[in-house]
């Protein structure tokens, strides 16, 4: 079985080491890669824009104090082509609070500011599931590495929003301030927090809850202080603007793992694959919910409900990309410990497989189009209109086999006949 295959890669320690290795060593590599082309150094001098590249404009805008520019796509277009000659389909619609994240970057030249940022996240990152996974750790690496390698190839967050989840699941028990500033930072990218804070809310965290808020309260204070109260109308703008780019399907579907891609693809008009995300979102958290009950019944560890949470943060919102699924590798590292009693060798190998595809898939199909259309500025324009938003039906396809584990787990074991108890 495929499950039966992954697992044994923890097997014995000389595996693991072996295995760990050999993923980081990949992943440094692509890391010294990109480090060139974002630099556009020796044969990148001029390229295609990828999301670092964003990042890197938008920190230049804050030290240049022309940040609402970037929040209106007509003026951030200009501001892409006067950077590299280039221009990609990239509304900004990040909170001001990552913008300040990132404008110390500018401060550096862009292969070094991708340098630093990239291994600093993945470093938290890995730190982080290390300290989830233990003796997992190099089975959920196997899992995740094409997750991790297109984190790494467009210079995204998804390792820093995922190690934040994680240091949430780590500290929720015991360390609530903790939990709550690590939640409250996720305001970076509020949508991928609403499965922890409904998590909160269901086990009664107040003190974390409260933390988060004050995280978030003191942050939008200190952004007002700096840009100024014209930013919030600014970014409220550039959000109500991407809600009709994504409505008319200008971004890039194909790389999306949200139930809003699967079904826009698949041909269902806009307001139909509005309401499979609403529904697929309300499935999400009652798995929360659920999971927090199995693991009371069954007098579990809270891991086990906190991956599931972890599991289902990027089901939620339509604006959920395979860059994003680093987190799943924070529920996966929570799961495993209570997965093999809960599942079947057939399901844990779907589980397996559906990560595995929903992170692959976006990396190799843009491979696939680069090479066919030369530049991605071609894809904009041909892209996703054939490709199918696969990894979104395999995380659709995730949520059903949870819920199906957390509604079997639920149902009361068979009482035996007195005859059979007598017998034992």
């Amino acid at each position: 079985m495929f499950a039966e295959t992954l697992e044994a890669v923890q097997s014995s320690p000389s595996k693991q080491k072996i295995y760990v290795r050999f993923v980081l060593a990949v992943i440094a590599v692509m890391v010294l890669f990109k480090t060139f082309r974002f630099g556009r150094w020796g044969a990148w001098q001029v390229r295609e824009l990828s999301d670092f590249d964003a990042f890197y404009i938008v920190a230049l805008q804050v030290w240049h104090g022309q940040l609402d520019l970037v929040y209106r796509f007509e003026t951030l277009v200009k501001l892409q082509e006067a950077y590299n000659g280039a221009t990609s389909f990239m509304p900004w619609t990040y909170p001001p609070q990552f913008d300040l994240l990132v404008a110390p970057f500018a401060l550096v030249p862009a292969g070094i500011a991708y340098l630093l940022f990239i291994t600093v996240t993945l470093a938290v990152y890995l730190l982080t599931l290390r300290a989830i996974a233990g003796r997992n750790f190099a089975h959920v690496l196997v899992v995740m590495f094409p997750a991790l390698a297109i984190t790494v190839g467009c210079g995204q967050n998804g390792f820093l929003t995922g190690a934040m989840i994680g240091i949430v699941c780590l500290n929720v028990e015991r360390r609530q301030i903790v939990a709550g500033l690590a939640l409250g930072a996720m305001v970076i990218k509020p949508h991928l927090a609403i499965a922890a804070g409904v998590y909160m809310l269901a086990t009664r965290r107040w003190v974390a809850l409260a933390t988060a808020a004050t995280v978030v309260l003191a942050s939008s204070f200190l952004c007002t202080l700096v840009f100024g109260w014209q930013i919030w109308t600014a970014w409220l703008g550039a959000i109500r603007e991407s809600a009709i780019f994504l409505e008319h399907g200008f971004y890039p579907l194909f790389r999306m793992v949200s139930a809003y891609a699967t079904f826009d693809r698949a041909g269902a008009p806009p307001n139909v694959a509005f309401w499979a995300q609403a529904t697929v979102a309300c499935f999400a958290l009652f798995a929360v919910v659920l999971a927090i009950r199995l693991g009371t019944a069954r007098e579990m560890s809270p891991a086990f409900a906190l991956g599931v949470t972890a599991m289902v943060s990027v089901m939620i919102s339509p604006y959920a990309y395979d860059y994003d699924l680093p987190m799943i590798g924070i529920g996966l590292a929570l799961l495993l410990p209570n997965l093999a009693q809960l599942a079947k060798a057939r399901e844990r190998s779907l589980i397996y497989g559906l990560i595995l595809l929903a992170g692959a898939y976006g990396m190799l199909q843009s491979a696939r189009l680069a090479a066919q259309f030369d530049n991605e500025a071609s894809l904009t324009a041909m892209d996703d209109k054939f490709a199918p938003a696969v990894g979104g039906f395999a995380m659709l396809a995730l949520l059903m086999v949870l819920l199906r584990l957390l509604w079997r787990g639920m149902r009361p074991a068979p009482v035996l006949p007195e005859s059979a108890q007598a017998a034992e």
